[in-house]
């Protein structure tokens, strides 16, 4: 069977690895050359938008689905006419607007922090009245990674990041005074089966993922299941199929949505070694109608992201149950080139290696988090 992925980075690349072993092949499109999933398939060079490079794409395809979310609604549609496209492409519109997925999921009952659709100054002037300051000015569509946002703490810097972003298609959204930023991944089947991983918690810096810790320290089972419910709901209004992740806020034992992708997703990548089966392969497993694999995590794991940053090979695999996965980029500065992935049996012993596990990775400011939390225990 052959397996058609829209975008060509690392986690199509990812994809395909966990493909191989179910005797899959993969072909990418992808608007570069260069593009890293092409090192382990085949890459069609082409832009999303162009029907001529579409009707390449497709040429003997069994199946398609996305490894990120910027991929033109029509573009999906488009395929969609053809053969299954996978998730659904309503799951892929609504995760391309920040208003329209968060009015998704308050719809749902999901708790959110406050928001407000803003296109000029009047708007402005209401979304402060309801939202209040400190607050998020961003982009509705595009933006990652921390881009196309502003925090803004006064009436005057709020008017200058509206005309810094345009003026037009933007969210302004409460801050929320979170304790820690958590995500869960979801994957559900054809046949409607369910499986969810244990909530992670997550470390930025600079806008950017750094840091994940599997499972999340401190999780509780009613967090658990809160977050499962949230993704329960979601997953079934979306008539969904593949891996589904939810980006959320922890305040005390509630839990704020912030902004879901219908793809695996990077807080997920301590899958490949420290859960029985990845995030990659079940989301594969999905697509093609197979049973789901045990989401169960083996002991505890660490994920650090290599942000603009090559670390010395030896010295990595040096470490004891560390795992490197290069993915062939160009070293540029804010570019994820890779990850490292440290597994452990106790949390005791994972944490011990965390100073470690950072600095090999270029980011040991991170040992403390951006909000200044230290790490304790599960359950202390």
């Amino acid at each position: 069977m052959r397996v058609g992925v829209l975008g060509g980075g690392q986690l199509g690349r990812m994809l395909a690895l966990a493909g191989y072993p179910l005797g899959l092949s993969f072909r990418f499109l992808d608007p570069s050359p260069e593009a890293c999933a092409g090192q382990v398939g085949e890459l069609c060079v082409g832009d999303f938008a162009d029907p001529e490079a579409l009707s390449r794409f497709a040429q003997g395809l069994d199946l398609v689905t996305y490894e990120f979310e910027n991929v033109p609604v029509e573009a999906a549609l488009s395929l969609a006419e053809r053969l299954p496209v996978l998730p659904p492409p309503k799951a892929l519109e609504g995760a391309q607007d920040r208003l329209r997925e968060k009015a998704f999921m308050a719809s749902l009952g999901v708790l959110t922090p406050p928001f407000h659709p803003v296109d000029g100054e009047e708007d402005l002037a209401e979304g402060l009245k309801k939202v209040g300051l400190p607050a998020l000015l961003k982009t509705r569509r595009g933006g990652y990674d921390g881009k196309g946002q502003a925090l803004v703490r006064t009436e005057e810097e709020a008017q200058g990041a509206l005309r810094a972003l345009g003026g037009r298609g933007l969210i302004l959204e409460g801050l929320v005074p979170f304790d820690r930023e958590v995500s869960l991944l979801a994957v559900r089947g054809r046949n409607g089966e369910m499986a969810f991983y244990p909530l992670v918690e997550n470390r930025h810096h600079g806008g950017i993922l750094r840091l994940s810790l599997a499972p999340a320290p401190h999780l509780t089972e009613a967090l658990q299941k809160k977050a499962e419910a949230y993704a329960r709901e979601a997953l079934l209004a979306l008539d969904y199929v593949g891996v589904l992740a939810l980006e959320l806020f922890q305040v005390g034992e509630e839990l704020l949505f912030n902004e879901m992708a219908p793809r695996v997703h990077n807080s997920g990548h301590w899958t490949l070694e420290g859960a029985e089966t990845s995030q990659f392969e079940n989301h594969l497993r999905a697509l093609l109608g197979l049973p789901l694999g045990s989401t169960a995590p083996r002991g505890y794991s660490a994920m650090a992201n290599l942000i603009g940053h090559r670390p010395d090979f030896g010295e990595v695999l040096r470490l004891p149950s560390a795992h490197l996965h290069w993915y062939g980029k160009a070293v540029r500065p804010g570019r994820k080139v890779g990850h490292i992935t440290l597994r452990r049996d106790t949390w005791e012993e994972l944490q011990s290696e965390l100073p470690r596990l950072l600095t090999l990775a270029g980011s040991p400011s991170i040992i403390g988090g951006e909000g200044g939390q230290a790490w304790t225990a599960p359950g202390a």
